[in-house]
């Protein structure tokens, strides 16, 4: 296919190199979908020590002698046939412990860490490689890659374009104002309209200002973001530039999340072998469960609702449901799960940590995937719930309300229902919803129908890839 453009794409992580949550998979996910479009896409991450040993044998394509503390160089690859740039900073990168933190929290030095990051992007961006190549845009996601297009825009005048996508806005990469001059920032952009956030610094904050279109992972999310109760203080920041703000949906890899490549494969036109996997799960998970089995693979947070469950958990187990939970975070949320294990032996299981493996067999073998998120910018979990057929029930918020069509009486009426929507996020509402599942699976006929719905659901990159592609293009001009 003919290249339309080139675009770097700048993430403190992607899969399969490094992955702590769903940016990983996004990041990783893109370079495919977009060269389907034309797109030729150049991944920019750090080179964690974990990850020095991958780039051996790489050719150095860009250095930078003089990189917040130390020398920097790229180093150009390929990795599951994405095209990769790792930035080998040892001062920055290479040391034990997880792309942002270590045994004693977070690094100390993030701020210079992924400011380097966006650094070396900018001037990518600008000079080209030493293999010859150069975008045409650049795309930063999240706070580690914000002063991107900041350093670009405050820099001399370029072609170059730039975009940034607000994964999750929780999330803002703060830093004193006393840093302005260390990371290489202009003092006269210190203000409320630029660069100044309540007195300090936000790489997030400087990107939003400074990009020339901004994405977030939803369209729900995209106006959610701009009232105060998800703005988390950059609702304002985000309202100023709404023309240029869209809402592009996140989508799933199909070939590696798909129910036909389980090992107890089944599909849409059969889904007999389900019943396989589900028993294969309740043995993972000691569970008998008479009525439908619901699983949890999540962070255990707050944002998340998990600390909803032990309230609307008791009366969904008394009328047969079972529950399997995968995950960690906050250790009274692990705690909270653990006891309800203990409360409900033979019902309830938890696995404290994450296994890739175990989770494609609770998603093949459940027959439901709870997720009573209180903000949520686009979700996988409901996605992979909607391939295979384990429907979702989702708090109406973000992505999740982009994603879900519920069965309420019009859209069983329509046969167009994939799943379970709820609204507000609080246990009033989500005891609701699971006695709203419990009656939909009382109903064979009528929970075969929903299930074939989610199936058919479209949850891949093509329309998502699509609309890149589209922005892109009218960036580029």
């Amino acid at each position: 296919m003919e290249i339309r453009g080139r675009v770097l794409s700048v993430a403190s992580e992607c899969v399969p190199l490094l992955k702590t949550g769903g940016l990983a998979d996004v990041v990783g996910a893109l370079p495919a979908a977009l060269a389907a479009e034309g797109w030729q896409m150049r991944v920019l991450m750090p080179a964690y020590r974990s990850l020095r040993g991958r780039a051996e044998g790489w050719a150095e394509v860009f250095r930078e002698p003089d990189l917040f503390g130390g020398e920097g160089r790229v180093l150009a690859g390929e990795v599951a046939g994405n095209a990769m740039l790792l930035l080998d900073a040892p001062h920055l990168y290479d040391r034990d412990g997880g792309p942002y933190s270590g045994p004693g929290g977070d690094w100390t030095d993030n701020a210079q860490r992924f400011a380097a990051l966006s650094w070396v992007a900018a001037r990518i961006a600008r000079e080209g490689l030493a293999d010859g190549w150069r975008p045409d845009l650049l795309h930063a996601h999240d706070w580690q890659g914000g002063f991107a297009p900041a350093y670009l825009a405050y820099g001399p005048p370029t072609d170059v374009k730039s975009v940034i996508t607000v994964h999750n806005i929780a999330f803002q990469g703060w830093a004193p104002a006393s840093m302005l001059g260390a990371l290489r920032l202009p003092y006269e952009e210190f203000h409320a309209e630029a660069l100044e956030y309540f007195g300090g610094l936000s790489s997030l904050k400087a990107g939003l200002v400074t990009a020339d279109a901004i994405t977030t992972v939803s369209p729900t999310y995209a106006a959610e973001l701009m009232r105060p109760e998800f703005g988390m203080g950059l609702q304002g920041v985000i309202a100023a530039r709404a023309d240029r703000v869209s809402g592009i949906l996140n989508g799933v890899d199909t070939a590696v999340w798909s129910p036909e490549a389980e090992e107890r494969p089944y599909a849409l036109r059969s889904l007999k072998r389900k019943a396989e996997s589900r028993a294969a799960l309740c043995t993972a998970f000691t569970l008998d469960v008479p009525g439908p089995l619901a699983i949890v693979v999540s962070r255990l947070t707050d944002q998340k609702g998990i600390d909803l469950i032990p309230s609307v958990l008791p009366d969904f187990i008394a009328a047969g449901g079972g529950l399997a939970v995968l995950g960690s975070g906050d250790p009274a949320l692990e705690g909270a799960m653990r006891a309800l294990e203990m409360r409900f032996p033979g019902r309830v299981g938890v696995r404290i940590g994450y296994d890739e493996g175990l989770s494609h067999l609770m998603f093949a073998g459940a027959d439901a995937v709870l997720v009573p998120s209180r903000f949520e910018p686009c979700g996988l979990t409901q996605m992979y719930g909607l391939r295979y057929g384990t429907l979702p029930v989702v708090a109406a918020v973000g992505g999740l309300a982009d994603t879900v069509i519920t069965a309420n009486p019009a859209g069983l009426a329509a046969g167009v229902a994939t799943g379970i929507t709820f609204h507000p996020t609080d246990a009033a509402a989500f005891g609701q919803a699971l006695r709203q599942l419990l009656a939909l699976y009382a109903d064979p006929v009528q929970w075969g129908q929903v299930q074939r719905n989610a199936m058919k659901h479209p949850v891949g990159w093509e329309s998502s890839a699509a609309a890149y592609a589209a922005l892109y293009a009218r960036l580029a001009g």
